[in-house]
């Protein structure tokens, strides 16, 4: 049997295609949004059972203060946090608001799905290894965490971090050329190129892996209009 959720995220495009995928294997998603800063609204409107919530930064200030609301107004309703391996101190939080499960970014959709699950039911959904990294990351703390949002931007150049910008916020190759003040041909260039260094075969997977590694995040952002 589906479970019935909603999918937040800070990204919209990473949000459907959680939502799409999920839909794929019979589950019945109400509705998929973005920012997580809506999510407990959104939850208290569509009364899910499950609210799957991504986001790119579990050790920021009040990231989770949406699941601490949910817990309050619609405690029936599980959350589920999808995010990068954090600190110790990060998934403390998650599951001090409430949280009922926490899922690496990087996770198959079918670890993603049998947490949901498993959050349903009332049961706890992490994974004992991600217990066990926190807890070794708290005894031995490492001096240069990898970084694969810091990786990943490094391989891009200014221009083409604009342009995964404009992509993530949905705009076709019309609007990121004049957004920029060039050639729709050099868009198409410079998305390309932007896929290939990313590794990814779309546009969609491009602004989900951005999310996912807190890429986006990192970007300087960019005057809307300009080319500079």
């Amino acid at each position: 049997m589906g479970v019935r959720l909603v999918v937040v995220d800070d990204h919209r495009l990473h949000a459907e295609a959680l939502a799409s995928a999920l839909k794929l294997r019979g589950h019945r998603v109400l509705a998929a949004a973005a920012p997580v800063a809506g999510a407990a609204e959104l939850v208290v409107s569509r009364a899910p059972e499950v609210c799957l919530l991504g986001t790119a930064a579990p050790d920021g200030p009040g990231v989770f203060d949406p699941v601490a609301r949910i817990r309050r107004e619609r405690p029936q309703v599980a959350v589920v946090v999808l995010g990068p391996v954090p600190s110790p101190r990060g998934i403390a939080a998650a599951f001090a608001a409430g949280a009922s499960g926490y899922v690496r970014h990087d996770e198959r959709i079918e670890g993603v799905e049998r947490a949901l699950v498993k959050a349903r039911a009332g049961e706890t959904a992490v994974a004992p290894q991600l217990l066990r990294g926190a807890f070794a990351e708290l005894l031995h703390p490492s001096e240069q965490p990898d970084d694969e949002g810091q990786r990943l931007l490094r391989l891009l150049t200014r221009r083409e971090v604009e342009v995964l910008v404009r992509v993530a916020e949905g705009d076709d190759t019309r609007l990121i050329a004049l957004g920029m003040g060039i050639a729709p041909s050099t868009a198409r260039t410079h998305v390309q190129r932007v896929l290939m260094k990313l590794g990814v075969g779309s546009r969609l997977e491009a602004a989900a892996l951005a999310a996912r590694t807190g890429l986006l995040d990192r970007a300087v952002p960019r005057p809307r209009g300009t080319s500079s």
